[in-house]
């Protein structure tokens, strides 16, 4: 049939459609307006292919707070059952299973002592693999193994995983990373130091009996405790920490409230710290470093943050400010003049008609702190209604938020946050913050 046959026929007279007083000039200006979109649209896709072609490694959207704390990532992802043997007690692979954006960084999990993989740490395969890693799962020799054994147990995943797999043409054997819970994160510094060409590692609770020590790390490291761990507590990890050479790249969070079982559940809040890491150092994917420097992009949930700002992986440079910082959404956060052992800053979390949530952001100077101190003027309108990880008094509209029993003592450089809802107009308050 003649696609032109149901064609409306052409008006009598001159031949041609008539034009209706007006048309002409609306119809240029339909015409520039979908140019511009044109050319927009031209420029940005022009402007993300070449910031992926700078960087052979970046997968996926530019990233922004909300994505990153996501419970899943842009990709589609399958699973693997790995056998025993190879070294290791067999396990699970997850990965992506897009093929065309080339080889995929990796990573190898095992669990703490007597545990389980599949039991404990299984939550955090099709997550990961979601954001554009592959994943293996270690299950271990023997639930007994202790952190030496563990450590073999990683390397030896990781071994199976590139060279032996069905998915080893999608894994590149250049970009590999290391994390472990508990005796497993123990595990995981041991084998930081056996195989120093791994990208990065992160330990989850990391603790085993005898001595641990982070002396000869050169691995990218983020460590990451709970604030009320009975076991890898937060005195100990603040001495295994301090072992880490000052020339390694690190970063050390504490999640507020956390228990030593807290990274066996599913959580965002350490999620949203390590992804951006695997990200910068097994992606070189520097627009990740918005979330890590120079403070947390998202800090609720964490009671403690120390960082060596700024991050860049090997051979990498950290992209424009513009490239990096996060579109505004709340008013301009408020940083205080440093003062006497710390210094304070404020950021809006959210607010609503009436009311807002703010958080406070207090860090140590040069020598740690044993108690702190920020004050601040209300605004017009404001009053808090209640406050956390601090202990309040008001004078009139003069705040004055001192530590609680847990979060006074900060180490150097390290920092804490307290919270508070008010009412109000939120707005930009200037702080001080003192020590004792």
């Amino acid at each position: 049939m003649n696609r032109y046959a149901m064609s409306a026929p052409e008006p009598r007279g001159t031949g041609t459609l008539p034009v209706r007083p007006g048309s002409h000039g609306r119809l240029v200006t339909l015409l520039a307006t979908a140019i511009l979109v044109a050319a927009a649209t031209i420029m940005a896709v022009t402007a993300r292919s070449a910031s992926a072609a700078d960087n052979p490694y970046q997968r996926g959207p530019d990233p922004t707070v909300a994505s990153v704390a996501a419970t899943r990532g842009t990709f589609a992802t399958a699973q693997l059952t790995v056998p025993p043997g190879n070294g290791f007690g067999g396990g699970y692979i997850y990965y992506p299973t897009d093929t065309s954006l080339g080889t995929w960084g990796a990573v190898a999990i095992v669990p703490g002592y007597s545990a389980l993989f599949a039991n404990e740490e299984a939550w955090m395969g099709p997550w990961l693999a979601s954001f554009g890693f592959v994943v293996v799962g270690v299950e271990t020799t023997t639930r007994s193994d202790g952190a030496d054994a563990r450590a073999t147990e990683l390397l030896a995943a990781l071994d199976y995983l590139t060279q032996q797999s069905a998915v080893r043409d999608r894994v590149d054997p250049t970009r590999l990373a290391v994390m472990g819970h508990s005796a497993g994160g123990a595990g995981t510094i041991l084998a930081t130091e056996r195989r120093p060409s791994l990208k990065a590692a992160v330990g989850l609770a990391p603790g085993t009996p005898g001595s641990l020590s982070m002396s000869t790390d050169q691995v990218p490291t983020m460590v990451i405790g709970g604030q009320s761990d009975p076991t890898v507590t937060p005195s100990y990890l603040d001495n295994l920490y301090a072992t880490m050479p000052a020339t390694t790249q690190s970063d050390f969070v504490q999640i507020a409230g956390a228990d030593h079982l807290f990274f066996t559940h599913a959580n965002n809040t350490e999620m949203k710290v390590l992804i951006p890491w695997l990200k910068i150092f097994l992606d070189n994917d520097t627009r990740y470093t918005q979330f890590l420097c120079p403070s947390l992009a998202d800090p609720s949930g964490i009671s403690l943050y120390r960082s060596k700002c700024p991050y860049v992986p090997p051979g990498g440079t950290l992209p424009s400010p513009s490239a990096s910082s996060p579109s505004p959404s709340s008013p301009s956060p408020s940083t205080s003049t440093p003062a006497t052992g710390c210094t304070a800053s404020y950021r809006t979390v959210s607010w609503w008609q009436g009311g807002f949530q703010g958080e406070v952001a207090v860090t140590a100077g040069a020598t740690a702190t044993n108690g702190w101190t920020v004050r601040w003027t209300l605004g017009s309108g404001q009053t808090v209604t209640q406050l956390w990880s601090g202990t309040l008094t008001t004078n009139g509209s003069t705040v004055t938020v001192r530590n609680a029993s847990y979060n006074g003592a900060i180490p150097a450089s390290g920092s804490t946050v307290f919270g508070f809802l008010a009412n109000g107009t939120p707005s930009t308050p200037s702080l001080t913050c003192t020590v004792p």
